[in-house]
């Protein structure tokens, strides 16, 4: 799959992904563990696999990413992140996010001479922003109206 070294999906994934993005969501049995597929290989010869039903919910929230264009990287929860994989994921600069280590808003440990960052921990930190964001725009709205400064 190119999207995940980096690629956008072309217009056919995309569509692809999306038409699978519907048709999936709409049969999976949520009030289930696990639901029943039938696979068939290079050859027609059909398989049955039994899927965990949050697995099907991941692969339906993969899908509609690629099928809205966007490029998709599976990172597990436990995963050890460089800098470069945390800054990227943050969407900011590298010498930004080392900035933001050097001033212990995301923890980080060494191994060796590199710094590594717990994706756990850099969500954590994406979580803090987020509602600091929040809080800004509710003072911000608070003091629009305060101000008569509003929409009515």
């Amino acid at each position: 799959m190119n999207h995940l070294q980096g690629k956008l999906p072309t217009a056919e994934e995309a569509f692809l992904a999306r038409s699978c993005s519907q048709g999936l969501s709409a049969i999976i049995d949520t009030k289930s563990e696990a639901q029943e597929f039938t696979l068939k290989d290079r050859d027609g010869v059909a398989h049955k696999v039994s899927i965990p039903v949050s697995a099907l919910r991941l692969f339906v929230e993969l899908l509609t990413e690629l099928g809205e264009g966007n490029m998709v990287k599976l990172v597990p929860v436990h995963a050890e992140l460089t800098t470069q994989e945390a800054a990227d994921l943050l969407n900011i600069s590298r010498p930004t996010l080392i900035k933001l280590l050097n001033d212990d808003e995301i923890p980080y440990h060494r191994v060796g001479n590199r710094r590594k960052i717990l994706f756990s921990d850099l969500q954590n930190y994406k979580k803090r922003i987020e509602k600091a964001r929040l809080a800004t725009l509710e003072e911000l709205s608070a003091l629009d109206q305060e101000l008569g400064m509003g929409y009515e």
